[in-house]
């Protein structure tokens, strides 16, 4: 997303109602994609499915979920949105937990339709779990670029300790390898590290949240494996 949309995002936090986005704005925010806060869908079809987005975006940097939008960028709208409103809010009930903050309105078009919008704020209260009557495993996503994936037990760590103050770590011979490892290679798996340092995963993983969290690595959630490299 270019930085002038990140702007228009920023400014749609306002708490005030007429900082929301107006059809002008959606416009130029949908004709360029969907994006790290950015999510679109045509319909509530099934919404225990949809509410995975919300959950993202409260876990990672806030966004906005248009409903009436379609993959390509069709803003056609929802000719029953109080319907898929209602849908929406009993599935953010009954599958979200602990609750997000988040505001919910409607934008007008032209075809005497409305977009439904979802603007979730980022967190502090993260991770936060989709959990279905259909699966006793809660499940946490987060957004990376313009996907929706699960997030690993790391990142699941890191979410919930990103605001503890005072992390500290062993700087060890692991340590010591690991950083010149990352001076000459852009990054490293869970299993690389752990494989090449000859170490057990679970000691691997810990050292690799403990240097998240003390701001030494940047982790990069993956589908099937979190990639970790130098801040």
């Amino acid at each position: 997303m270019r930085a002038q949309d990140e702007i228009l995002l920023d400014q749609s936090a306002g708490e005030d109602a007429e900082m929301f986005l107006d059809l002008r704005n959606l416009k130029h925010l949908v004709r360029h994609g969907e994006g790290q806060r950015l999510e679109f869908k045509m319909k509530v079809k099934f919404p225990e499915k949809i509410v995975k987005e919300l959950v993202a975006f409260a876990n990672s940097d806030g966004g906005h979920l248009f409903i009436g939008v379609s993959d390509e960028g069709k803003i056609e709208g929802s000719k029953f949105v109080d319907e898929d409103q209602f849908l929406l809010e009993k599935a953010i009930s009954s599958y979200c937990f602990p609750s997000f903050t988040y505001h919910v309105y409607q934008i007008p078009i032209e075809n005497g339709r409305s977009v439904l919008v979802y603007h979730v704020f980022e967190s502090v209260d993260k991770p936060h779990f989709v959990q279905l009557t259909t699966d006793p495993n809660p499940v946490c996503y987060v957004r990376v670029k313009d996907r929706t994936i699960q997030a690993s037990k790391e990142m699941k760590q890191i979410l919930r300790r990103e605001n503890e103050e005072g992390m500290s770590f062993a700087y060890g011979d692991p340590e010591r390898w690991l950083m010149e490892y990352l001076r000459s290679n852009d990054q490293i798996s869970l299993s690389e590290f752990a494989l090449l340092c000859n170490l057990p995963v679970w000691l691997a993983s810990r050292k690799l949240v403990l240097l998240v969290l003390s701001r030494v690595l940047k982790i990069e959630p993956g589908e099937n494996q979190d990639q970790y490299s130098l801040r």
